[in-house]
């Protein structure tokens, strides 16, 4: 790897770098590096263009079509004759965390596949560690060799009383986060409920960003899109990636926000979303193309940004609209038209040369100037932080649980029992709220005998109460003995437990104990899978290949086991989101989503 000099940290701003970039445009000065020969995609007009791209100090000083007077005798020169030169892709919303990777090792794994810029909201290590941890986050994107912008955390926990975090971020923590170099709005608002109702403390944490004079992000999981809808959007959220079908995309962007449209490890949003622009033929500069959650296997065998585009596309998009989707549309969304997110002059140097505009092979990546990446091999260096002990001692568990922790005690007397059952949906977040008839062995509720329906648990680990609450589950298809325990459970981040036997269930729950967070799968008594995750429980400092292979291995049992869910660990990890209706599990017991409140897990 080559070390650069040029991060987020040390690019001259537009103002400081305008002398030279003038210069340079006018041909009193030498660019740096000139792409010549190439196709030029102008996403401001959609337009292909027979264009030289001339670079200094980070930033494009000269897009036309003859950049010679540009070049010096210490020019560098990329021929890029039969190749189209588009901008870097731009990730709208997304969690670094859900790739179990540092911001380094995630960077990393993307900026090969094209991706130059992503707009990360890192709520999942604010659960764990509040905003230290956020701080962390933060620092460490400021130092890769493209644009990691944070978004500040704004829920945690996600539901007030149906939750209970490692810590809680505040309206104070939000002011102070605002004034951040890297900061550059407020993190997805999950708490839809509270902003409806007018909740002080959603309300305060808006206002702060607005303020500051930044993009407010939003989350309405939710399918009415009646009065509740529209007093969501009354309160400040800009954007929702939340959206299943075209329906939702249209009353998103008819109220002034943007609808991201995702394409995750586990979340195919894009196909029934699209269709109101390549078919109804709507305004596209208000939509735009994320992933939200990509596990490291996505990354590195599959790509991001880069799959993204591929597959709108292949939906029916025209390319040059699905282009502007992940670059100019997501840079004007939070405010950085001028900044990033197009080949003009004054703007980051971030670009891709490609040979098919469909297809998008990425043969040659820049970012902020520099090459960092060429047929699909990283040549950047991606520095890390020095990640404290704090940050690795976060599974507090009281004690080594057993198996009688995992009973599901039925009513005196009862044969048999009727109970509330969480529904798991193949490729999307939202759950189904179920209910089955099981029968009672020795007083303990029996999934036994019941096809796909097994037991989950919820261990807490933050402050070891010792709690664990349990319940049930349906749809991954397990059979035989086994169990699957994971410190990632969105958005809490306690310990989800999945099995069905309980004796499994202790080994998985008792190994992430042992080694300070990650994802096991035991079966037969025997440990199957690992994937260790000593950062908050989340995250791996090693590179995204060695996770990706502990991880396919976890999916590998996890089939074995008898799964056949596509990406079913993101299935596993949402289990505890309180926010997305319609059945979920949190420490303080069964949460029905679809009214916000407790309930019972065997019905009376």
């Amino acid at each position: 790897m080559t070390p650069f000099a040029m991060t987020p940290e040390t690019l001259p701003s537009w103002p400081d770098a305008a002398p030279t970039l003038i210069a340079v445009a006018a041909g009193r000065a030498s660019a740096e590096t000139v792409v010549r020969g190439g196709k030029v995609v102008n996403v401001h007009t959609r337009e292909i263009l027979d264009w030289d791209v001339a670079i200094a100090q980070g930033r494009f000083a000269y897009v036309g079509p003859d950049a010679s007077h540009c070049i010096g005798p210490d020019t560098r020169i990329i021929e890029a004759k039969d190749h189209y030169v588009i901008p870097g892709l731009c990730d709208a919303h997304m969690h670094v965390e859900s790739g179990m990777l540092t911001p380094a090792e995630f960077a990393a794994a993307v900026i090969p596949h094209g991706t130059t810029a992503m707009f990360t909201d890192p709520h999942e290590i604010a659960n764990v560690l509040g905003l230290p941890g956020v701080r962390l986050m933060h620092d460490e994107a400021r130092m890769q060799p493209c644009s990691m912008f944070v978004q500040m955390p704004s829920c945690a926990p996600s539901a007030p009383g149906l939750e209970t975090t490692g810590h809680e971020i505040t309206p104070d923590d939000v002011a102070e986060a605002m004034a951040w170099p890297g900061i550059v709005g407020l993190g997805e608002m999950m708490n839809f409920p509270g902003v409806v109702n007018g909740d002080p403390k959603m309300l305060a944490e808006m206002a702060a960003t607005a303020r500051a004079g930044k993009t407010i992000g939003g989350h309405y999981a939710s399918p009415d899109l009646g009065p509740a809808f529209h007093a969501y959007a009354a309160g400040g959220p800009a954007d929702d990636h939340e959206g299943t079908c075209e329906d939702d995309a249209v009353a998103r962007v008819r109220q002034g926000m943007r609808s991201m449209m995702r394409l995750g490890s586990a979340w195919y949003d894009v196909e029934t979303q699209i269709t109101a622009v390549a078919e109804r033929g709507l305004d596209p500069r208000n939509f735009i193309l994320c992933t939200d959650d990509c596990m490291a296997g996505t990354l590195v065998n599959d790509g991001h940004m880069n799959r993204v585009l591929r597959h709108a596309i292949a939906c029916g998009c025209d390319p040059l609209v699905a282009l502007q989707m992940c670059t100019i549309n997501t840079a004007t969304h939070f405010g950085l038209e001028r900044e990033m997110g197009s080949i003009a002059p004054g703007r980051r140097a971030d670009l891709i040369l490609t040979s098919n505009l469909t297809e998008l092979p990425i043969e040659h990546v820049i970012a902020l100037g520099q090459t960092v990446a060429t047929d699909g091999t990283l040549i950047a260096d991606c520095p890390h932080l020095d990640w404290p002990g704090t940050a690795r001692r976060t599974v507090n568990m009281a004690r080594d649980l057993s198996a009688e922790d995992f009973n599901i005690t039925a009513p005196n007397g009862a044969n048999e029992v009727r109970a509330r059952v969480i529904g798991v949906l193949e490729n999307q977040a939202p759950s189904k709220a179920l209910t089955r008839t099981l029968p009672v062995t020795d007083g303990r509720v029996d999934t036994t005998g019941h096809p796909d329906t097994c037991q989950i648990a919820l261990v807490e680990r933050h402050r070891a109460t010792g709690g664990v609450t349990n319940a049930l589950v349906s749809g991954f298809g397990y059979r035989g003995k086994m169990a699957m325990a994971s410190t990632v459970a969105h958005d809490s981040h306690h310990m989800i437990v999945v099995g069905t036997d309980r004796a499994n269930m202790a080994l998985a729950a008792n190994r992430l104990r042992q080694v300070g967070g990650g994802v096991t799968l035991f079966a037969d008594g025997t440990e199957r899978a690992l994937v260790e995750l000593p950062i908050a429980g989340l995250m791996s400092d090693s590179p995204a290949a060695e996770v990706a292979a502990k991880a396919e291995a976890l999916m590998g049992a996890m089939r074995d086991a008898g799964c056949t869910l596509n990406n079913a660990y993101m299935q596993h990890s949402l289990l505890a989101l309180v926010v997305i209706p319609e059945l979920r599990i949190s420490d303080l017991g069964l949460v029905d989503v679809t009214k916000f409140e407790l309930t019972d897990l065997i019905e009376t």
